[in-house]
C-alpha cells in the first residue's frame, strides 16, 4: 500500500512515498526491536533483585509492604499508557519515546542510593511513566510500520524483544548479585539500557505517525461502531466495556499482568523460603520471561493465521494451571517446569492481545485504544500487588497463587464466551 500524503506536523515532505509493511519498513522496524529489548532491560534490572532487597536490606516483613513497589510501578505505568496514546496521537511518537528515556535516567541512582523503601518506591513511580511511555510508543511505532497484514508477527516480535531483554537482564543480575551485592552491581547495568536506549531514540528513530494516517485512508471498520471519528471518552468505553472483542481483551489483559505482577513480587521469596540459592532464584525468574519472550516468535504469527481468540483463552487455562503447580511445588524442579509453562501460556496470550486491539480499532484512534487496554492491563500489577499481597500476609504466600490461579482460569472462559472469534479476517 503506498500513498502521497500532504504536508502536516507529523508527516514527511509530499515527496516521500508511504508504504506499509514489515520488509518495506524492515529497517526502522529492526531498530524499534532493539529499543523495545533496552525497554525490557530497564525492567528486568529489578526482577530478581528487589523481592530480596526489600527484606534483606530494608527487613520488610509483610508481604503487603513489601510489594509496595510493585502497586507504585502498576499505577504510574498504567495511567501513563492511557496518556501515551492520546500524547502519540497530538506530537507525534518519536518525541514520546525520546521523553520516556529521558524519565528514566535517575531511576538506577535511586534504586542504587536510596537510603530507605520510599525511595524505591519513588524509583519505580519514575520506572512505571518511563515504560508507560516508551513501550507503548514502540508498540504503536510498529502497528503504523507494518500495516494490517502482519500484525500479531509484529507484535510477537515486539513483545519478544521486551521479554528477552526482561529475562537475560533478570538472570545477570541474579549472578551479579550473587557475586557483588545487591546493591550497586545490578542498577550499572539499567544504567547502560537507558544511556544506550535514549542514544538510539533519538539519533536513529524516525517518526511514524504518518504511517497510521496512510492506512486509516484504506481502513475498512470491523463493524460500524469502530468508525474514524471516536472522541477520546468513546474510545474508552468502547474498548473498556461496550466491544466484546476490546473489553474481552483489556479484562484478559489485566488478569495476566495480576498474575505478572504475583511472580515478581512473590516467587522470588517463596523460592527463597524454600532454600533456594541466589543464583538458583535468578534462573527461576529469567526462566519465565525467557519462554514468554521467544515462545512470541511462534505465537505471534499463529495468531495471524488461526485467530486471536483460541490463542487468548487457551493461553489463560495454561497460566492458570502452572500457578496450580507453583501454589502445590516445594522444589527446584517443580518450580522449574512450572515457570516454563507460565512463560509459555503468556507467550499464547501477550502480543495476541495487542493484535486483537489493532485489528478492530481504527487507525486514527488506534494508540489511544491501545493505551486504554495498556491502562486495564498494567493496572493488573495494581491489583495483583495487593491482591496477593494480602491474602500471603493472611493465609501465605501458596494461597495467594492458588486463587490468582482461579481468576486467570475465569478470565479464560470469559474470552472463550465473549469474544468474537472473525475480528482478524478483515485484517490479514
Amino acid at each position: 500500500m503506498a500513498l502521497d500524503n500532504t504536508p502536516s506536523r507529523q508527516q514527511p515532505r509530499t515527496t516521500e512515498v508511504i508504504t506499509l509493511g514489515l520488509r518495506q519498513n524492515l529497517a526502522q522496524f529492526m531498530l524499534l526491536v532493539a529499543v523495545n529489548a533496552l525497554v525490557g532491560g530497564t525492567l528486568g534490572q529489578e526482577r530478581t533483585v528487589l523481592p530480596l532487597l526489600a527484606g534483606q536490606v530494608f527487613h520488610l516483613d509483610e508481604y503487603t509492604s513489601a510489594l509496595t513497589y510493585i502497586l507504585a510501578f502498576g499505577l504510574a505505568k498504567a495511567a501513563t499508557n492511557y496518556f501515551a496514546g492520546t500524547l502519540s496521537d497530538r506530537y507525534g511518537r518519536k518525541p514520546v519515546l525520546v521523553a520516556g528515556w529521558l524519565i528514566a535516567l535517575p531511576v538506577p541512582l535511586l534504586l542504587i542510593f536510596g537510603p530507605s523503601w520510599e525511595w524505591i518506591v519513588a524509583a519505580n513511580v519514575i520506572l512505571g511513566i518511563s515504560q508507560g511511555l516508551t513501550w507503548s510508543t514502540t508498540v504503536m511505532m510498529k502497528m503504523d510500520l507494518v500495516g494490517p497484514e502482519r500484525r500479531g508477527l509484529a507484535m510477537g516480535l515486539n513483545e519478544a524483544a521486551g521479554y528477552l531483554g526482561v529475562a537475560g537482564t533478570a538472570l545477570a543480575t541474579g549472578y551479579i548479585a550473587s557475586t557483588y551485592g545487591l546493591r550497586p552491581g545490578p542498577f550499572l547495568l539499567g544504567a547502560a539500557f537507558i544511556a544506550v536506549g535514549l542514544g538510539l531514540s533519538v539519533l536513529t528513530i524516525r517518526e511514524t505517525h504518518h504511517h497510521a494516517k496512510a492506512e486509516a485512508a484504506g481502513h475498512v471498520p470491523v463493524h460500524a461502531g469502530s468508525h474514524a471519528g471516536l472522541s477520546s471518552s468513546a474510545v474508552f468505553t468502547l474498548t473498556s466495556f461496550r466491544d466484546k472483542s476490546l473489553s474481552s481483551v483489556s479484562q484478559a489483559g489485566m488478569v495476566n499482568n495480576l498474575n505478572d505482577g504475583l511472580a515478581w513480587g512473590l516467587f522470588p521469596v517463596l523460592f527463597a523460603a524454600a532454600g533456594l540459592s541466589i543464583e538458583r532464584i535468578g534462573i527461576l525468574a529469567a526462566v519465565y520471561p525467557a519462554v514468554w519472550g521467544a515462545g512470541q516468535l511462534i505465537t505471534g504469527a499463529l495468531s495471524d493465521r488461526i485467530g486471536r481468540k483460541p490463542l487468548i483463552a487457551g493461553g489463560m487455562l495454561v497460566q492458570a494451571l502452572a500457578l496450580g503447580m507453583v501454589a502445590l511445588g516445594n522444589d527446584f524442579g517443580t518450580w522449574l517446569a512450572a515457570v516454563v509453562l507460565l512463560g509459555a501460556g503468556t507467550a499464547m496470550v501477550y502480543p495476541t492481545l495487542l493484535a486483537a486491539i489493532g485489528d478492530v480499532a481504527h487507525p486514527e484512534w488506534r494508540a489511544r485504544s491501545v493505551g486504554v487496554y495498556r491502562l486495564w492491563r498494567d493496572g493488573g500489577f495494581a491489583v495483583g500487588a495487593l491482591l496477593s499481597g494480602i491474602i500471603a500476609d493472611a493465609y501465605g504466600i501458596p494461597a495467594a497463587v492458588a486463587v490468582v490461579a482461579g481468576l486467570t482460569a475465569l478470565s479464560g472462559i470469559i474470552v472463550a464466551a465473549r469474544m468474537r472469534s472473525s475480528d482478524h479476517r478483515g485484517q490479514g
